[in-house]
């Protein structure tokens, strides 16, 4: 029988669900509709929200011949058939939308294939991906193409997908209000997800014969609510990007929901552990050194106790890190000096500060003229400088006015202030 997601795919424009924002008479996708424009596009979203259904949608809308491919299972081979059949129908006089799902998993030579025939016009290519198209589709395909970003089905989207559902199931078990809630939340902006799950409680419903399906019976017919969560996808570093965001932010309940968002989406925790020390050196750094011990302390518990004990370890980390005080200088600090070796010569290190292992070595002049730093007033040698000869003494590390940072940029401040007088 064919499944109910199937059955319920939109048959207009207009009874697209969810996606009002790209389909509106003021959206540019809106306007090509009415102004009959077809034009080449990707459209880039998560799973369940309508890719493909809105790729058919346009072929009608644009009257186009429909040829469908998938890049899970197709080639080069296919796409030169694809174009063939593309060549009839323009000798009928039909234009073709050509449309590509999973358009992500094709090489570079095969999305390079498609080239010369969306750009002559042959054929008005739409592709669909759930990967970002920056990073997944080659440039020049991408420059010849719109990218139409969908989103995730909101709950008045779920909701009016629902009452459709039922008004074509036959025989249609009712729902009580929390069940229907639940339904909602385990579908995760996910259509075909939401309509499957219908499908499998009512047939369950109906071997139990029931008269309605409440949240317990729901509960037992439903799997582990999956997440939106890609290991290694944009969804993934979005996520990290939350985390390392709201830790910044000195937000730590917000820090804790993103961890915890990552650990349930199945995120290894060895990679959140080194994120999170990560953290402790870029956005806290001196202001408050104990950020470093305790975010690698955290890492270390982890190994030791693993999941889901050393989660704990790691949570108290995240929750340090975000109510500790805050400095990159130290990471700034690192990025500039780095920057300039990168771009400059290869300088000399000063005679005096030269290793004198040996007699040649000191025959040679290493070491000449140093200055033991403990053999003066307070442990500093004010005249010395420890720059090439050839380059000027330069400031990297600007301490914050936060933390530990307020006490090192007071000392820096004197000993630069005594390095001046000297010289």
């Amino acid at each position: 029988m064919q499944p109910l997601a199937d059955r319920l795919r939109p048959q207009s424009i207009q009874s697209m669900l969810g996606q009002a924002h790209l389909l509106s008479d003021q959206s540019p996708l809106g306007m090509a509709i009415k102004a009959q424009r077809a034009h080449s596009m990707i459209l880039w979203g998560p799973p369940g929200v309508g890719k493909t259904s809105l790729a058919r949608l346009l072929a009608q809308a644009f009257k186009c011949r429909f040829i469908a491919l998938s890049a899970v299972f197709s080639g080069v081979k296919d796409i030169r058939e694809s174009i063939e059949q593309a060549r009839l129908n323009r000798d009928t006089g039909a234009q073709s939308l050509l449309f590509i799902d999973e358009i992500h998993r094709f090489n570079k030579a095969q999305q390079d294939a498609l080239l010369p025939f969306v750009e002559s016009g042959l054929v008005c290519f739409v592709g669909a991906t759930t990967e970002n198209p920056s990073f997944e589709v080659n440039a020049a395909l991408l420059s010849r193409a719109q990218v139409y970003v969908l989103k995730p089905l909101d709950e008045q989207a779920l909701r009016a997908m629902f009452a459709t559902a039922l008004e074509r199931l036959e025989d249609a078990i009712p729902y009580q209000n929390e069940a229907i809630d639940r339904l909602i939340e385990h579908a995760d902006g996910d259509g075909r997800r939401f309509l499957n799950v219908i499908e499998q409680t009512q047939h369950a419903a109906h071997v139990e014969s029931l008269q309605i399906i409440d949240p317990d019976f729901l509960l037992r017919c439903l799997s582990q609510p999956l997440r939106r969560f890609d290991k290694g996808g944009d969804q993934f570093y979005d996520q990290i990007s939350a985390l390392h965001k709201a830790v910044r932010g000195s937000d730590p309940d917000a820090a804790l929901y993103w961890l915890c968002r990552m650990l349930d989406g199945g995120a290894d925790p060895r990679y959140l552990a080194r994120r999170i020390v990560r953290m402790a050196g870029e956005d806290i750094g001196l202001a408050d050194p104990r950020a470093l011990q305790i975010s690698t302390d955290a890492a270390q518990c982890f190994e030791r106790l693993g999941s889901p004990e050393g989660e704990l370890a790691l949570a108290q980390a995240t929750i340090y890190l975000a109510i500790a005080a805050k400095s990159n200088a130290g990471y700034t600090a690192f990025k500039q000096a780095h920057a300039l070796v990168k771009k400059d010569k290869s300088r000399q290190v000063p005679m005096h500060l030269r290793n004198a292992p040996s007699a040649l070595m000191k025959s040679l002049g290493h070491g000449d003229g140093y200055q033991y730093d403990h053999d003066h007033e307070d442990g500093f040698a004010s005249s010395q400088s420890y720059w090439p000869d050839d380059l000027n003494a330069q400031v990297f590390y600007r301490p914050s006015k936060r933390g530990l940072e307020i006490q090192i940029s007071e000392k820096l401040s004197n000993l630069r202030q005594l390095r001046k007088a000297k010289n």
